[in-house]
Protein backbone atom coordinates (compact mmCIF):
# COMPACT_ATOMS: atom_id res chain seq x y z
CA UNK A 1 0.00 0.00 0.00
CA UNK A 2 1.09 3.66 -1.01
CA UNK A 3 -0.08 6.47 1.12
CA UNK A 4 0.88 10.25 0.99
CA UNK A 5 0.47 13.21 2.89
CA UNK A 6 1.17 16.54 1.28
CA UNK A 7 1.57 19.97 2.81
CA UNK A 8 1.02 23.40 0.57
CA UNK A 9 2.51 26.22 1.12
CA UNK A 10 -0.36 27.07 3.38
CA UNK A 11 -0.07 24.55 4.97
CA UNK A 12 -2.73 22.64 4.13
CA UNK A 13 -3.04 19.08 4.41
CA UNK A 14 -3.63 16.90 1.23
CA UNK A 15 -3.96 12.85 2.04
CA UNK A 16 -3.65 10.01 -0.42
CA UNK A 17 -3.09 12.35 -3.59
CA UNK A 18 -1.36 10.82 -6.44
CA UNK A 19 2.17 10.87 -6.99
CA UNK A 20 1.93 13.58 -9.60
CA UNK A 21 0.10 15.89 -7.78
CA UNK A 22 3.09 16.30 -5.07
CA UNK A 23 4.85 17.47 -7.49
CA UNK A 24 2.71 20.52 -8.00
CA UNK A 25 4.35 24.07 -7.27
CA UNK A 26 2.08 24.50 -4.15
CA UNK A 27 3.66 21.55 -1.60
CA UNK A 28 5.84 22.94 0.10
CA UNK A 29 7.46 19.45 1.24
CA UNK A 30 5.70 15.67 1.69
CA UNK A 31 5.52 12.24 3.02
CA UNK A 32 5.68 8.88 1.24
CA UNK A 33 4.83 5.77 2.71
CA UNK A 34 5.41 2.27 0.91
CA UNK A 35 3.87 0.29 3.53
CA UNK A 36 4.53 -3.65 2.80
CA UNK A 37 3.78 -2.51 -1.51
CA UNK A 38 3.45 -4.73 -4.05
CA UNK A 39 6.10 -4.90 -6.63
CA UNK A 40 4.58 -2.79 -8.92
CA UNK A 41 3.83 -0.35 -5.79
CA UNK A 42 7.67 -1.04 -4.84
CA UNK A 43 8.83 0.00 -8.46
CA UNK A 44 8.01 3.56 -7.73
CA UNK A 45 11.14 3.94 -5.69
CA UNK A 46 12.92 3.67 -9.40
CA UNK A 47 10.87 5.30 -11.86
CA UNK A 48 8.99 7.42 -10.07
CA UNK A 49 11.57 8.56 -7.52
CA UNK A 50 14.74 7.71 -8.92
CA UNK A 51 16.60 6.72 -6.47
CA UNK A 52 19.90 4.50 -5.98
CA UNK A 53 19.88 1.28 -7.35
CA UNK A 54 22.10 0.28 -3.67
CA UNK A 55 19.27 2.07 -1.36
CA UNK A 56 16.52 0.03 -3.60
CA UNK A 57 18.28 -3.14 -3.25
CA UNK A 58 18.99 -2.76 0.84
CA UNK A 59 14.79 -2.27 1.17
CA UNK A 60 14.29 -5.66 0.09
CA UNK A 61 17.65 -7.42 1.48
CA UNK A 62 17.06 -7.42 5.24
CA UNK A 63 18.29 -7.46 7.78
CA UNK A 64 20.25 -4.57 7.45
CA UNK A 65 22.31 -2.91 10.23
CA UNK A 66 20.96 0.60 10.70
CA UNK A 67 23.26 2.94 8.52
CA UNK A 68 23.24 6.19 6.89
CA UNK A 69 23.71 6.86 3.06
CA UNK A 70 24.31 9.66 0.96
CA UNK A 71 23.08 9.50 -2.95
CA UNK A 72 23.37 13.38 -3.97
CA UNK A 73 20.82 15.37 -2.77
CA UNK A 74 19.12 12.04 -1.21
CA UNK A 75 19.84 10.60 2.09
CA UNK A 76 19.17 6.99 2.55
CA UNK A 77 18.24 5.58 6.23
CA UNK A 78 18.32 2.13 7.73
CA UNK A 79 16.52 2.26 11.15
CA UNK A 80 15.19 -1.14 13.31
CA UNK A 81 11.93 -1.07 15.00
CA UNK A 82 11.79 -3.88 18.15
CA UNK A 83 9.01 -6.08 17.93
CA UNK A 84 7.48 -6.27 21.40
CA UNK A 85 6.89 -9.70 21.73
CA UNK A 86 9.64 -11.73 20.27
CA UNK A 87 12.06 -8.50 20.83
CA UNK A 88 13.21 -8.91 16.93
CA UNK A 89 14.26 -6.16 15.27
CA UNK A 90 12.12 -4.98 12.07
CA UNK A 91 13.55 -2.96 9.42
CA UNK A 92 12.38 0.31 8.32
CA UNK A 93 13.81 2.22 5.82
CA UNK A 94 13.97 6.19 5.05
CA UNK A 95 14.71 8.44 2.39
CA UNK A 96 15.16 11.86 2.75
CA UNK A 97 14.85 14.59 -0.07
CA UNK A 98 15.47 18.17 -0.97
CA UNK A 99 11.64 18.73 0.02
CA UNK A 100 9.97 15.34 0.77
CA UNK A 101 10.40 11.85 2.72
CA UNK A 102 9.50 8.38 1.83
CA UNK A 103 9.49 5.64 4.33
CA UNK A 104 9.28 2.09 3.79
CA UNK A 105 8.32 -0.96 5.88
CA UNK A 106 7.61 -4.81 4.85
CA UNK A 107 5.45 -4.93 8.15
CA UNK A 108 2.66 -2.68 10.24
CA UNK A 109 4.43 0.42 12.27
CA UNK A 110 3.11 1.74 14.75
CA UNK A 111 5.78 4.12 15.06
CA UNK A 112 5.14 5.83 11.51
CA UNK A 113 1.38 5.40 12.27
CA UNK A 114 1.46 7.75 15.86
CA UNK A 115 3.84 10.41 13.50
CA UNK A 116 1.50 10.35 10.62
CA UNK A 117 -1.87 10.90 13.16
CA UNK A 118 0.48 13.98 14.61
CA UNK A 119 1.18 15.53 11.68
CA UNK A 120 -2.07 15.30 10.50
CA UNK A 121 -4.07 16.91 13.85
CA UNK A 122 -1.30 19.12 15.07
CA UNK A 123 -1.09 22.33 12.43
CA UNK A 124 2.07 23.51 14.54
CA UNK A 125 3.77 20.59 13.23
CA UNK A 126 3.09 20.99 9.60
CA UNK A 127 5.21 23.99 9.27
CA UNK A 128 8.45 22.39 10.75
CA UNK A 129 9.27 20.64 7.49
CA UNK A 130 9.82 16.95 6.69
CA UNK A 131 13.21 17.16 8.67
CA UNK A 132 11.24 17.11 11.70
CA UNK A 133 8.84 14.39 10.37
CA UNK A 134 11.74 12.50 10.00
CA UNK A 135 12.61 13.16 13.89
CA UNK A 136 9.11 11.90 14.86
CA UNK A 137 9.78 8.47 12.88
CA UNK A 138 13.20 8.26 14.99
CA UNK A 139 11.83 9.37 18.44
CA UNK A 140 8.44 7.08 18.30
CA UNK A 141 11.10 4.20 17.02
CA UNK A 142 13.57 4.65 20.03
CA UNK A 143 10.31 5.60 22.43
CA UNK A 144 9.17 1.77 21.37
CA UNK A 145 12.35 0.40 22.95
CA UNK A 146 12.04 1.51 26.62
CA UNK A 147 9.61 -0.73 27.38
CA UNK A 148 11.14 -4.10 26.50
CA UNK A 149 14.20 -2.40 28.56
CA UNK A 150 12.19 -1.84 31.50
CA UNK A 151 10.36 -4.99 31.16
CA UNK A 152 13.52 -7.48 31.12
CA UNK A 153 14.82 -5.03 34.32
CA UNK A 154 11.41 -5.85 36.62
CA UNK A 155 12.04 -9.55 35.44
CA UNK A 156 15.10 -9.37 37.21
CA UNK A 157 14.08 -7.60 40.53
CA UNK A 158 11.89 -10.15 40.55
CA UNK A 159 14.24 -13.06 39.96
CA UNK A 160 16.20 -11.42 43.16
CA UNK A 161 13.18 -11.07 45.04
CA UNK A 162 12.52 -14.08 44.82
CA UNK A 163 15.85 -15.95 45.18
CA UNK A 164 14.87 -18.09 48.22
CA UNK A 165 11.85 -19.50 46.56
CA UNK A 166 13.04 -21.01 43.31
CA UNK A 167 15.77 -24.05 43.00
CA UNK A 168 19.01 -22.68 41.09
CA UNK A 169 18.29 -24.73 38.36
CA UNK A 170 15.13 -22.33 37.46
CA UNK A 171 16.97 -19.13 38.64
CA UNK A 172 19.82 -19.79 36.13
CA UNK A 173 17.54 -20.81 33.21
CA UNK A 174 15.58 -17.20 33.80
CA UNK A 175 18.93 -15.24 33.85
CA UNK A 176 20.05 -16.87 30.68
CA UNK A 177 16.89 -16.44 28.91
CA UNK A 178 17.21 -12.36 29.94
CA UNK A 179 20.79 -12.25 28.78
CA UNK A 180 19.62 -13.63 25.51
CA UNK A 181 17.06 -11.02 25.28
CA UNK A 182 19.42 -8.35 26.55
CA UNK A 183 21.92 -9.42 24.19
CA UNK A 184 19.21 -9.01 21.43
CA UNK A 185 18.12 -5.33 22.43
CA UNK A 186 21.50 -4.38 22.15
CA UNK A 187 22.61 -5.22 18.80
CA UNK A 188 19.52 -3.38 17.75
CA UNK A 189 20.32 -0.10 20.07
CA UNK A 190 23.96 0.24 19.74
CA UNK A 191 24.12 0.31 16.02
CA UNK A 192 20.68 2.60 16.09
CA UNK A 193 22.95 5.21 18.53
CA UNK A 194 26.11 5.06 16.24
CA UNK A 195 23.83 6.52 13.71
CA UNK A 196 22.27 8.48 15.61
CA UNK A 197 25.63 10.30 16.40
CA UNK A 198 26.57 10.47 12.77
CA UNK A 199 23.49 12.15 11.69
CA UNK A 200 23.78 15.14 14.40
CA UNK A 201 27.51 15.40 13.55
CA UNK A 202 27.09 15.14 9.55
CA UNK A 203 27.65 18.46 7.32
CA UNK A 204 25.98 16.50 4.00
CA UNK A 205 22.33 17.42 5.19
CA UNK A 206 22.45 20.92 6.11
CA UNK A 207 18.73 21.11 7.21
CA UNK A 208 19.77 18.86 10.26
CA UNK A 209 21.53 21.84 11.95
CA UNK A 210 17.92 23.38 12.26
CA UNK A 211 16.82 20.75 14.06
CA UNK A 212 19.89 19.30 15.89
CA UNK A 213 18.80 19.67 19.55
CA UNK A 214 15.22 17.26 18.72
CA UNK A 215 17.98 14.52 17.43
CA UNK A 216 20.27 14.65 20.25
CA UNK A 217 17.47 13.94 22.48
CA UNK A 218 17.07 11.49 20.56
CA UNK A 219 20.76 10.19 20.77
CA UNK A 220 20.73 10.93 24.65
CA UNK A 221 17.70 8.40 24.69
CA UNK A 222 19.69 5.55 23.19
CA UNK A 223 22.87 6.23 25.12
CA UNK A 224 20.55 6.04 28.33
CA UNK A 225 19.66 2.62 26.74
CA UNK A 226 22.59 1.47 25.87
CA UNK A 227 23.77 1.82 29.25
CA UNK A 228 20.81 0.22 30.83
CA UNK A 229 21.46 -2.54 28.68
CA UNK A 230 25.12 -2.74 29.95
CA UNK A 231 24.30 -2.78 33.54
CA UNK A 232 21.47 -5.44 33.47
CA UNK A 233 23.58 -7.51 31.93
CA UNK A 234 26.92 -6.99 34.01
CA UNK A 235 23.94 -7.73 36.80
CA UNK A 236 22.57 -10.53 35.01
CA UNK A 237 26.67 -12.16 34.88
CA UNK A 238 27.20 -10.90 38.49
CA UNK A 239 23.68 -12.98 39.39
CA UNK A 240 24.96 -16.12 37.08
CA UNK A 241 28.41 -15.77 38.74
CA UNK A 242 27.07 -16.04 42.08
CA UNK A 243 24.70 -18.70 42.09
CA UNK A 244 27.43 -20.82 40.31
CA UNK A 245 30.15 -19.98 42.96
CA UNK A 246 26.73 -20.85 45.80
CA UNK A 247 25.92 -24.07 44.05
CA UNK A 248 30.00 -25.23 43.86
CA UNK A 249 30.23 -24.60 47.63
CA UNK A 250 27.67 -26.64 48.54
CA UNK A 251 28.62 -29.60 46.27
CA UNK A 252 32.06 -28.65 47.96
CA UNK A 253 30.27 -29.10 51.12
CA UNK A 254 28.55 -32.66 50.70
CA UNK A 255 31.78 -33.67 49.16
CA UNK A 256 33.87 -32.99 51.94
CA UNK A 257 31.23 -34.58 54.40
CA UNK A 258 31.11 -37.74 52.32
CA UNK A 259 34.90 -37.98 52.11
CA UNK A 260 34.65 -37.35 56.43
CA UNK A 261 31.89 -40.23 56.73
CA UNK A 262 34.39 -42.57 53.97
CA UNK A 263 37.87 -41.69 55.92
CA UNK A 264 36.19 -43.07 59.36
CA UNK A 265 35.09 -46.18 57.63
CA UNK A 266 37.94 -46.99 56.20
CA UNK A 267 39.97 -48.56 59.22
CA UNK A 268 36.50 -49.81 60.08
CA UNK A 269 36.33 -51.52 56.61
CA UNK A 270 39.97 -52.69 57.36
CA UNK A 271 39.21 -54.46 60.68
CA UNK A 272 35.99 -56.35 59.37
CA UNK A 273 37.72 -57.29 56.54
CA UNK A 274 40.87 -58.66 58.15
CA UNK A 275 38.42 -60.86 60.67
CA UNK A 276 35.98 -61.69 57.87
CA UNK A 277 39.21 -63.98 56.11
CA UNK A 278 38.14 -66.56 58.36
CA UNK A 279 41.77 -68.47 58.17
CA UNK A 280 41.62 -71.60 61.31
CA UNK A 281 44.81 -69.82 63.05
CA UNK A 282 43.26 -66.84 63.33
CA UNK A 283 43.48 -66.79 67.21
CA UNK A 284 40.58 -63.83 68.20
CA UNK A 285 38.45 -66.26 66.76
CA UNK A 286 38.06 -69.09 69.21
CA UNK A 287 38.16 -65.95 72.04
CA UNK A 288 35.02 -65.79 73.81
CA UNK A 289 35.12 -61.95 74.24
CA UNK A 290 36.66 -61.31 70.64
CA UNK A 291 33.66 -60.37 68.97
CA UNK A 292 32.38 -57.66 71.37
CA UNK A 293 35.97 -56.87 71.92
CA UNK A 294 36.33 -55.90 67.91
CA UNK A 295 33.45 -54.07 68.29
CA UNK A 296 34.25 -51.71 70.69
CA UNK A 297 37.72 -51.27 68.98
CA UNK A 298 35.77 -50.31 65.73
CA UNK A 299 33.48 -48.30 67.57
CA UNK A 300 35.88 -46.18 69.86
CA UNK A 301 37.99 -45.74 66.41
CA UNK A 302 35.14 -44.01 65.01
CA UNK A 303 33.61 -42.04 67.43
CA UNK A 304 37.59 -41.04 67.99
CA UNK A 305 37.97 -40.08 64.46
CA UNK A 306 34.73 -38.10 64.69
CA UNK A 307 35.35 -36.06 67.41
CA UNK A 308 38.96 -35.38 65.68
CA UNK A 309 37.13 -34.46 62.50
CA UNK A 310 34.61 -32.48 64.25
CA UNK A 311 37.15 -30.31 66.54
CA UNK A 312 39.57 -29.64 63.48
CA UNK A 313 36.18 -27.88 61.83
CA UNK A 314 35.61 -29.97 58.89
CA UNK A 315 31.68 -30.79 59.77
CA UNK A 316 31.22 -26.68 59.30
Amino acid sequence: MIRSLGITTEYEILEHVSLDRLSHADIRWYWVDFNNPTEEEAEQLKTYFHFHSLAIEDCFYLLQRPKMDHYEDVHFFVMHAINTKTLAAEEVDMFLGPNFMVTFHLHESREIEDAWGRIKEQEMIRDKGHIYAAYLVLDNLVDQYFPSVFQLEDQLDEIESNVNSESTQMLMKHIFEIRAKLLKLRRTIVPMRDLLYRLINTDRITEIKEHVLFFTDIHDHLLKLSEMIESNRDMTADMRDSYISLNSNRMNTIMKTLTVITTIFMPLTFIAGIYGMNFNFMPELQWQWGYFAVLALMFGIGFGMFTWFRKKGWFD
